[in-house]
């Protein structure tokens, strides 16, 4: 099928489901249609305003054999021309499988891996710098735990982090952050190498994932901070265990056992349902590897170089000669870039 007969199809369908909304049906058949037609209106909308070019671009040539409207179709031509191939390239992304997550809001988990003390460190400035980055977007950023350590740097920190299509542009951040410099702490000016693990989780609401309490064992403790210290003398830490997926959730930031049982099973109900999604996205993509690489917290996607200034993603082989900027939270060159590598094997993978 080519694109043009895929594009008259789509706008067929529109015009269907058009019909049906204005014949008075209801009920199961009115939200079904409503949804369909919500989904299609967008591409339908890039199809029209890219035919409608597409017939000015022939009206336009047509006039070339007239000698007094010769130039001003010259001139019409030349500006079409430019607009065209991006009004197909808007149809061709808007034909794309939509990842029903990407409007969401999303959980952000940062946690020390190889390198002791300095990948503590370091996990705490990749912490401060999506935060930075939430606010550069207009987002809200929640810390729900912040485990400190002994020297300043992060055990684990979690946020939630509110607005629109916050996981679209956070998405690709998880897997592991390597960072290469020498350490305060090294007297002899070596450059260490250490890594941090992140992990951004599309926020999941109650109807997306089945939670069965008594799959549920749920454990209170005394919530301690750096050095072992008490932080209060009651029992308001949580631990839930989730025993089907061996998944396990503390929250000790609040003082409140109640408060801290709600973050913890949103966090809970975040990790099911990306555990869900992982195994739906296998199950499709098994028969093709993904070009900017699986987002597995196993892999390697960036490096910091701190005595060089520059920042690598291995993944779109992108190293930016800034990493002032990047740490203060200026990341999206890297969004943008793993968003156009991802939605080209996307275009690819489907034909378009």
């Amino acid at each position: 099928m080519t694109l043009d007969e895929r594009l008259d199809r789509i706008v067929g369908r529109a015009l269907e489901l058009e019909a049906l909304l204005a014949s008075g049906v209801s009920g199961e058949a009115f939200t079904q249609a409503s949804r369909e037609y919500g989904e299609i209106e967008p591409v339908v909308s890039r199809i029209n305003a890219l035919r409608a070019a597409e017939q000015e671009a022939r009206q336009a040539e047509a006039l070339l054999a007239d000698p007094e409207m010769k130039e001003l179709a010259e001139a019409e031509l030349s500006e079409l021309h430019e607009t065209l191939p991006q009004l197909r390239q808007d149809v061709r992304l808007a034909m794309l499988p939509r990842d029903a997550a990407d409007e969401r809001s999303a959980i952000l988990e940062v946690r020390p891996a190889a390198g002791g003390d300095e990948a503590a460190l370091f996990a705490s400035e990749l912490f401060d710098l999506y935060r930075r980055y939430a606010d550069l977007r207009g987002w809200r950023f929640s810390v729900m735990d912040y485990d400190e350590s002994e020297l300043g740097g992060l055990r684990c920190g979690i946020a939630e982090i509110t607005g629109k299509g916050v996981f679209a542009r956070l998405k690709y951040e998880s897997g592991v952050h390597r960072v290469q410099r020498v350490p305060a702490t090294e007297s002899q000016g070596r450059i260490h190498t250490s890594t941090v693990t992140v992990a951004v989780l599309p926020e999941a609401e109650e109807v997306d994932v089945t939670i069965d309490e008594t799959d549920l064992r749920i454990d209170v403790y005394r919530a301690s901070g750096a050095g072992g210290q008490h932080v209060n003398k009651t029992e308001s830490a949580v631990r839930i265990t989730h025993m089907p997926s061996g998944i396990v959730v503390a929250m000790q930031e609040e003082k409140s056992q109640h408060k801290n049982k709600a973050k913890a099973m949103k966090i809970l109900r975040a990790r099911l349902y990306e555990r869900e999604r992982a195994q739906a996205h296998e199950s499709r993509a098994a028969d093709r590897r993904s070009q900017v690489g699986t987002g597995d917290r196993s892999e390697r996607i960036r490096t910091y170089n701190f005595p060089q200034g520059r920042v690598t993603d291995h993944r779109v082989n992108l190293t930016l000669y800034k990493i002032d900027r990047i740490m203060l939270g200026e990341i999206d060159d890297f969004v943008d870039a793993l968003t156009q590598e991802e939605q080209a094997a996307l275009l690819a993978a489907e034909g378009l």
